[in-house]
């Protein structure tokens, strides 16, 4: 099992003829992912090689879903162009819409989020709130990987193996160290959902589709400073995870009011700081780490009973 990625899955990369697009689609295919298509209205017809695997090149969306049953995107347009590619995915109901490009402005995101709202599905259910047919994650995100099976955006697919651990990070580069410090273990899928102040699919999503997965076991959860998003996932916790769940915060050194890394991670007064949103989520049970090798440690020693 696995949440929202699978060895079935099958993905098209918007973005695929550019630089970035073809690095990563080489080694996703790598990783064993079906990618069947890629789109850029400029080339399509075309095919392109991928040491043996041709992909073939569609002018829409819609296009490479008709000919190819795709219901995965993942998006490395460049920022100016992201919203109308994201709006593209959510007009083909695409299930799915990986977003990886970073840089995005806010009101871009803003205007998709949105337009993927006018979008849902009343019957898709999400956390006890309407979902929307196309699921976003990101932007500004690593991506999503259910190891052995697919690997969608850029989180590398050798650092870890299958297990029975479920992953939601908002930090990229945190995604990877939590997955190689538990490599012995393993993941059932891992989750980098981005920093953005505003992003598609959020920790509480995860959380709820991990406690749903009857093959993850054990969750552990990055935030960082910013925002209350941390806040309001300890609060889902309490009331609707039954799984142990292993937590980690990032930016504890943080200055006040200056932006760290993600342009979400930013501390206003006594308004999203590490230590409030550790203690947050300790009050929900959730074991929290101060380094990310210790909050590995717990989640081992949760797992030994």
């Amino acid at each position: 099992m696995a949440i929202w990625l699978n060895k079935d899955s099958k993905v098209i990369v918007q973005g695929m003829t550019g630089a970035t697009g073809m690095k990563h689609t080489k080694l996703m295919l790598g990783d064993g992912t079906q990618v069947v298509g890629g789109v850029n209205p400029r080339k399509a017809g075309q095919t392109v090689d991928f040491d043996g695997t041709e992909v073939p090149v569609f002018g829409t969306v819609k296009e490479a879903i008709d000919k190819t049953g795709a219901n995965v995107s993942v998006i490395f347009v460049p920022e100016k162009f992201t919203k109308d590619a994201v709006v593209e995915a959510i007009d083909a109901e695409i299930a799915l819409a990986v977003v990886i490009t970073e840089g995005i402005a806010v009101h871009d995101t803003a205007a998709f989020w949105a337009y993927a709202g006018k979008k849902g599905n009343k019957t898709r259910i999400y956390a006890g709130k309407k979902g929307n047919k196309t699921r976003i994650i990101g932007p500004n995100c690593p991506g999503i990987i259910t190891p052995g099976q697919s690997n969608v955006g850029i989180i590398p697919g050798d650092i870890t193996k299958p297990g029975r651990i479920g992953l939601v990070s908002k930090s990229g580069t945190l995604t990877y160290q939590m997955m190689y410090e538990l490599r012995d273990i393993g993941f059932s899928t891992a989750v980098g959902i981005g920093g953005d102040p505003i992003i598609g699919t959020t920790h509480i999503d995860a959380l709820a589709a991990f406690e749903a997965d009857p093959d993850t076991d054990l969750i552990v959860m990055i935030g960082e400073i910013g925002g209350d998003a941390e806040e309001r996932a300890a609060d889902f916790i309490a009331k609707n995870v039954t799984k142990p769940v292993v937590g980690y915060v990032a930016g504890f050194t943080a200055p006040e009011g200056k932006t760290m890394g993600h342009a979400g991670a930013i501390v206003s007064g006594s308004s999203g700081t590490a230590q409030a949103k550790k203690e947050a989520l300790e009050a929900a049970g959730v074991k929290v780490g101060k380094t990310p090798t210790e909050t590995a440690k717990l989640a081992r020693e949760i797992l030994a009973g």
